[in-house]
Order: C-alpha cells, then sequence, then structure tokens
C-alpha cells in the first residue's frame, strides 16, 4: 500500500557544528618543536542539538542576533559545510543565495556566468538556454550582461544572483540576507518572485534581520539563541517576543498579500 502521507522538504535530527578554534600559535622552531602536536585550542560550538522539520511549500525564518548560528545552519543545508554531528535530510533540488558573487568567476562576463552558476545548481546547457532571456530580462542589468562580473555593484550581483537561483524554479530555496542589498523596487520584485515560487510548492528558508519582510512573507520562524533553536512558531508570535527581548522594541503583524507585483 502507497503512503499518502506528505514528507518534509528538509529534516534536521540532532545537529550538531562544533568549529575548533586555536587560541596559541607556535611561531617559532622551538616552539614548534617542543608542543608538536599539542597546539592549543577551544571547541567553538556554532549548532547545538537542533531539530526542524520544514514542510513543502512553506516558507521559514531563521532569525537572531549576529553569532547565533543562522548562516552556519544555512550553509549546512547548502552542503558547503557538514555538521560535526546529526544528520540533514533535503528532498529536492536545491538552489542557494549565500554570499554575493558565490559561484561567479569575476573575469567572466554575467551572460557567461549565468552558465557557470546554473551548471554549479546542476543544469544542463540546454536547460540554461532555454531559460537565459528570462534570467537577463529580470535582473535588469542590460548591456552590463557582457561585462566582467568583477566591475559589477552588490545590487547588480544580487540581481544576477537572485535572477539564476530563482528562474531555474528550485524544489528548495536557501536565502542569506542578499535581500538587504540593491534598491527598493527591485527588493519587492525579488518578494514576489519569492511568492510565485511558494505558490508553486518551492520551500524557502531565509535570514533576515528585517523584521517586517519575516512577518509579511514567512508562514514560520526559527529563533536561534547562543546556538539554540530559543522558539519555533508563527510571525505574529515569535517576532515581537524576539523583538521586546533584543531591542525593546516590535512590529505590528502583516500580511504577504501586502506585496504587489512591481
Amino acid at each position: 500500500m502507497i503512503s499518502s502521507e506528505v514528507l518534509p522538504s528538509i529534516e534536521v535530527r540532532n545537529l550538531t557544528k562544533i568549529y575548533r578554534v586555536h587560541v596559541e600559535r607556535n611561531n617559532s622552531l622551538k616552539d614548534k618543536l617542543i608542543y608538536f602536536g599539542r597546539a592549543k585550542h577551544r571547541d567553538f560550538v556554532a549548532l547545538r542539538d537542533i531539530n526542524l522539520s520544514i514542510m513543502p511549500g512553506t516558507t521559514t525564518a531563521l532569525i537572531g542576533v549576529n553569532g547565533s548560528g543562522k548562516s552556519t545552519l544555512l550553509k549546512i543545508l547548502s552542503r558547503i559545510i557538514y555538521p560535526t554531528s546529526g544528520t540533514v535530510i533535503l528532498r529536492g533540488r536545491v538552489s542557494s543565495l549565500l554570499e554575493l558573487g558565490a559561484g561567479f568567476h569575476p573575469d567572466f562576463t554575467g551572460y557567461e556566468n549565468i552558465f557557470l552558476n546554473a551548471s554549479i545548481m546542476g543544469l544542463k546547457r540546454r536547460e540554461v538556454k532555454e531559460r537565459i532571456q528570462e534570467i537577463i530580462d529580470f535582473s535588469e542589468l542590460g548591456d552590463f550582461i557582457h561585462e566582467p562580473v568583477r566591475s559589477y555593484s552588490s545590487g547588480m550581483y544580487m540581481r544576477l544572483a537572485f535572477s539564476v537561483a530563482t528562474v531555474i524554479q528550485p524544489q528548495i530555496l536557501l536565502v542569506d540576507e542578499v535581500l538587504a542589498v540593491g534598491d527598493a523596487a527591485f527588493q519587492e520584485k525579488c518578494l514576489y518572485r519569492l511568492k510565485e515560487l511558494r505558490r508553486t510548492g518551492t520551500t524557502i528558508v531565509l535570514v533576515s534581520h528585517d523584521a517586517s519582510i519575516v512577518q509579511r512573507f514567512c508562514d514560520s520562524v526559527v529563533w536561534l539563541h547562543n546556538a539554540e533553536v530559543k522558539l519555533v512558531g508563527p510571525p505574529e508570535q515569535c517576532v515581537p517576543i524576539y523583538l521586546h527581548e533584543t531591542t525593546g522594541t516590535s512590529v505590528q503583524p502583516m500580511s504577504f498579500d501586502r506585496v504587489a507585483h512591481p
């Protein structure tokens, strides 16, 4: 009998990430010989015993102060780094927007980097050719698409990276603060594209310090604090508590439907 149960797009079980930080380096030859194999270090726990389940077609925000583990968790989900212990299960093709310029070659043109970046995400050249005009049009880069990306501003990087990552229609999209770059009009355009992806079943996980975006766009919030999950719930519940504890302020709940088509 075939089960009709819908499985989570993302499952994180007992995940821990520990970095070994060297606190004293042996610079002289004498020190290296004396302390060979005994370099002093400490363990830095970036994530501790994280457990999450994210269902298909939902949008989840990772919030928390700097250093709480948000970007580390997103990089583990992107398979850029790996956990020290625990398991991560991803069901579907993953597209990531983590760092501006990641996956781009600075000496290649924007046009050439579309093929490079899309191939890293698993698309075949034929698939890229079918969608390249849509990518260029969405990026609004015009003739700059034929210029080396080393000449791009951070906003132009974001436009190109976002266009590639979203036009390929991933099943899972991971976004780390890149929407904070660029002008307001293009940010609204990006949010509208994310809304369309969500409607077609894409699971979205984003890191954002913008409480209004979290409340107007996300279905759930994961608050990370001191490498652990402090609270999980709907934005209207979690965001006011988070803001009150961290800044003493709060925001009113908003609906994602307020995002208008650009």
